[in-house]
This record gives structure tokens, C-alpha cells and sequence, in this order.
């Protein structure tokens, strides 16, 4: 998995034709929201929660995104994808003069602490040249004004039509873009008095804004700038989605939800979601859920809200000490699938919250129940008070071909089979399709498959592989590609599931299948 992304190039691995497939991979979240610095629509993968401090800043008393990211990993949590997204933010802007015109830089990164500073110098250029010059950008850290990061351009251009035109080679910087209009002159020199190589920085003569309050459409943005949660179509795969509150008491809401479980169903990812904070009792959250049409196999929701005990300050006075949890949830997911597996429970090994957190409103077990069969995954207090999650449901409610994936377990399991066959098969494509394809895909699969039933995630030993590969003379095997039929039995399910994959060269195409052949004919 790379853990960096180049701005406008995705890179794809393919796993190396006929490896082992991994049984257990780590699971990976992606958050989307708002962040006091940080690229914009970028995935930028954390493995801890300074390392989000580092490259978004600390957390925001105007963004969820920084809480939920710590409890994220406070509850388990290693692999996370951090989209920021914006409002009209506005990155800071910096003048150089450059005799009557002036050289204008724009901040790629937005946001009010994005403290940037510029220089000029002539170092190592002819004193007859009056065209080229030396640019340096430094990123300074706002608490500290400590140095972080610093770019250099070597014998830049004013000239626009020069091949080392200034705005030109800018195009690779992280931290400045040059605005229109363009200087009519070289930037001048911003060395001090005493002597050429004492450089005098200039700093911004416009400060960067943070913008307004996060919108649905924020949160969805576009696919085809790659915008909000599309900024995701940059990573292979991510397991969990999850989109915090876009303001204080202000939850997603069902236009992001709806719009991020499409995009969930076509990445075979599951969706976080927090009950609204105006729901109090079992009756609204049923209610509202029906109201808002949740009700899909990739959503998986709870209630209530927690409430944080350690909390301090103003944010320990009434309103503001209660916490959205789906960061933790998250965490408590990663940290399942590490030490038991997807096929298992939210019960399983006693998985608790942080012991400061409790239920916002106390459940008893009829309640609980109730939640259940609605969808909604109940939180209880639980032995010793520590708060635990009761149900592992997903929100598949309402849909006879997806009713066998109203458990949470058997969703996930599915997913983490079918996505990981995906990533693993991809090589397939590119090869001779004769029997001999076949028989390898199978090999691998089969063996796959196999090692999950001794690990206990599969009822029993009894699974069908079968592949096209080599059996067809279509014109169009090529745009066809390879197609894999799997039927295998989850641990939790009353019966078999099947599923075909559609492995082309644009990608995989997954679907459940209604007619399989019966699991008893299976070897």
C-alpha cells in the first residue's frame, strides 16, 4: 500500500502473479473533513495521531474531523486515510516585488496557520543576466515559527515563454502556485544590507482563511475534479468511510450519507454513521433512520452518543461533552479485525470503549433489542461500567436478497473476501486465457479460501471456485476479461453466499449471485 500520493497520478499495485493471498490484511479507515492545514483533496495516509497533527495541525474547536481521528486511534485504529476538505477556503498570498509589477504567490494549502515566507536572491547567476533568479518558499510550524519544510528554484524565469518559466516550475511545488498577472521584470533581490547572502524574508501580505462551515456538498465534492470523498478514487482500497460532523451539532446528513453509500457500494466498503444529535429515545432513531432511507448492507450505525467524563474546560459544560463515536467505532473495528477477524462480533474478546466515555442515554436490554432488528447497533455500559457495543448488525433492514447480510459479521467477511480476491487476481487479466489461467486462479483462490476456514471464518470446508478463463472463444475476451465465481459459506450465516467477479482491464466488477450451485456439489 503506498503511503504517498502524487498529485495527479494514481498508481495501481497488482499483486505478483500466483502469491499466496493474504488472509489477514490490516484494515483501513478514510476520514473526510475539515482541517486547520493540510493538502486539499488529497488522501494522505496516518499511522498515529501525531502524525495528523503533524501534516492538518491539532485538533479544531470548528472541526470534527481531529477528535474523531483520536479516537480513532485511541481505540484500536492503524491505517487511516485523512481527506481535508474545504469552504471557500483561501491560501495566503505573498508578494515579491519586481520593479513596479510583482511576482505573486498563492498558498496550495489553504487554511489561516499555513505560515509561509519567500526570498529572492541572485546567487551564481551572471551580473549581466537580468532575466533569471533564485526563488526559496519556507513552511514554518505556526506554534513554534520553527522551520518544517523549504523548497529552492534554481535560475527561474520571469519570462513567460522561457523553458524555465518561474510559474512553470512552481507547478511541482507543495507549498506555492504563481498568480496572474505575471511580472513584467525580475523579482528583485531580497537580501539584506550587510551583505548578498543575508536573505530578508518576506512574509504574506494577505493571510490565508479557513472558509465556512462544511456542506454536504463539500463532503461529496466531485468526481471529476476528484474532490471530497471522490479524492479517494487516488487509493487501491480502503475497508471503513466515515464522515464526522461538518459543524458543532451539525451531522452529516442524509444527502452526504446516501451519496457516500453509493460510493461505498461500488469500493465494497462499509459507511460510519452517527445518529443525529437531536435523537434521544429508541422511537427517534428507528423513525429518523426510515425517514432519512437508510437502509443498506454497507451501513453500519449505533446509539447513542457517548458521553466523555475526562472532558475539561468549556467542553466539559453540559451540550459540549458528548461525543459522536463513529472514530472510535472505527477503531474498535481495525482493532476486531487485527486480533479475531471480520468474521467475528463487536462482542467478541469484550471490545470496550475508552473507560472516560459513556452512554449518552442508558439503554436497557429491550431497547437494545429493538435497535437491533431496526439496524442500529445498541451501546451499553457494561461489566466494571466500561462501555461496549451490543448487536453487530448492519442496516441491510427492509430487503430480502440482502437479508443475510443484516449481520455485520457476514457483510464484512464478504467484503474482505471478495475485495482481497480482487486485488489478488488482478494479474489475470493480463495473461494467455487458456485452461491453464483456470486452473492457477482456481489454485489460488481454492488455497485462499481454505486457509479462512481454518482460521474459523467459514462454516464449512465445502466452496466452489470456477473461472472462464480458457472456456470461451468470445471476440471480445479481452474487454470481457476474466470472470470468477465464488461460493462459500461465512461463519454466522444460515446459508452459502455467491458471488462473480468480473476482472477486466478498467477494473473489477463485483455481483451477488441469486443461482449458485448448491454448496453440497461443492469440493
Amino acid at each position: 500500500m503506498s503511503e504517498a500520493v502524487d498529485r495527479g497520478i494514481t498508481v495501481t499495485e497488482i499483486a505478483a502473479v500466483d502469491q499466496p493471498i493474504e488472509a489477514c490484511p490490516e484494515t483501513t479507515a478514510a476520514f473526510v473533513g475539515r482541517a486547520l492545514r493540510g493538502p486539499l483533496n488529497t488522501p494522505v495516509l496516518v499511522h498515529h495521531f501525531g502524525d495528523f497533527r503533524r501534516r492538518f495541525g491539532d485538533v479544531w474547536a470548528r472541526s470534527s474531523l481531529g477528535p474523531a481521528v483520536k479516537q480513532f486511534f485511541d481505540h484500536g485504529g492503524k491505517n487511516l486515510y485523512v481527506v481535508r476538505v474545504a469552504n471557500n477556503a483561501r491560501g495566503a498570498l505573498l508578494c515579491v516585488p519586481a520593479e513596479g509589477s510583482a511576482l505573486v504567490l498563492r498558498a496550495v494549502e489553504p487554511g489561516s496557520t499555513e505560515r509561509l515566507r519567500a526570498a529572492v536572491d541572485y546567487d551564481g547567476i551572471e551580473e549581466t543576466d537580468a532575466e533569471h533568479f533564485n526563488l526559496t518558499v519556507q513552511r514554518l510550524d505556526p506554534a513554534t515559527g520553527l522551520l518544517v519544510d523549504q523548497e529552492i528554484f534554481t535560475r527561474v524565469s520571469f519570462l513567460e515563454n522561457a523553458e524555465n518559466f518561474v510559474a512553470d516550475r512552481l507547478q511541482s511545488s507543495d507549498m506555492v502556485r504563481v498568480e496572474m498577472p505575471f511580472p513584467k521584470h525580475r523579482p528583485e533581490a531580497t537580501t539584506g544590507f550587510s551583505s548578498r547572502y543575508d536573505l530578508r524574508w518576506l512574509e504574506p501580505v494577505q493571510p490565508g482563511t479557513d472558509g465556512g462551515e462544511l456542506t454536504a456538498y463539500d463532503l461529496i465534492g466531485s468526481f471529476e475534479r476528484g474532490s471530497g470523498m471522490f479524492a479517494l478514487e487516488q487509493v487501491e482500497h480502503f475497508d471503513l468511510l466515515y464522515l464526522p460532523a461538518t459543524g458543532r451539532d451539525i451531522d452529516a446528513g442524509p444527502a452526504a450519507i446516501l451519496a457516500a453509500e453509493m460510493y461505498c457500494r461500488r469500493r465494497g466498503s462499509m459507511l460510519v454513521v452517527d445518529p443525529a444529535p437531536q435523537w434521544q429515545t429508541v422511537r427517534q432513531v428507528v423513525q429518523g433512520m426510515r425517514d432519512r432511507g437508510y437502509a443498506s448492507p454497507n451501513l453500519v450505525s449505533y446509539f447513542p452518543r457517548l458521553v466523555d467524563r475526562a472532558a475539561t474546560g468549556a467542553a466539559a459544560v453540559g451540550e459540549n461533552a458528548v461525543r459522536a463515536a463513529g472514530g472510535a467505532l472505527a477503531g474498535l473495528l481495525c482493532k476486531l479485525d487485527r486480533n479475531y477477524g471480520p468474521w467475528h462480533g463487536l462482542e467478541a474478546g469484550g471490545l470496550r470503549f475508552q473507560s472516560s466515555l459513556v452512554p449518552e442515554v442508558e439503554l436497557d436490554e429491550d431497547e437494545a433489542h429493538n435497535l437491533s432488528r431496526a439496524g442500529v447497533n445498541a451501546v451499553l455500559r457494561g461489566p466494571a461500567g466500561r462501555t461496549r457495543v451490543a448487536g453487530s448488525v448492519t442496516m441491510a433492514r427492509g430487503s430480502e436478497p440482502h437479508r443475510v447480510f443484516k449481520s455485520l459479521s457476514v457483510r464484512r467477511l464478504c467484503l474482505r473476501v471478495v475485495n482481497t480476491i480482487d486485488l489478488a487476481t488482478r494479474w489475470a487479466v493480463f495473461e494467455k486465457p487458456d485452461r491453464r489461467l483456470t486452473a492457477r486462479i482456481r489454485g489460488q483462490v481454492l488455497a485462499y479460501l481454505a486457509t479462512l476456514y481454518d482460521l474459523g471464518a467459514l462454516e464449512t470446508d465445502r466452496f466452489l471456485v470456477q473461472c472462464d478463463a480458457g472456456l470461451t472463444n468470445r471476440r471480445d475476451r479481452l474487454e470481457h476479461g476474466v470472470t470468477i465465481l465464488l461460493v462459500f459459506h461465512p461463519l454466522g450465516s444460515n446459508q452459502p453466499v455467491s458471488f462473480t467477479l468480473h476482472q477486466t482491464v478498467a477494473g473489477c466488477r463485483v455481483a451477488t449471485t441469486a443461482f449458485a450451485p448448491i454448496a453440497e456439489h461443492c469440493a
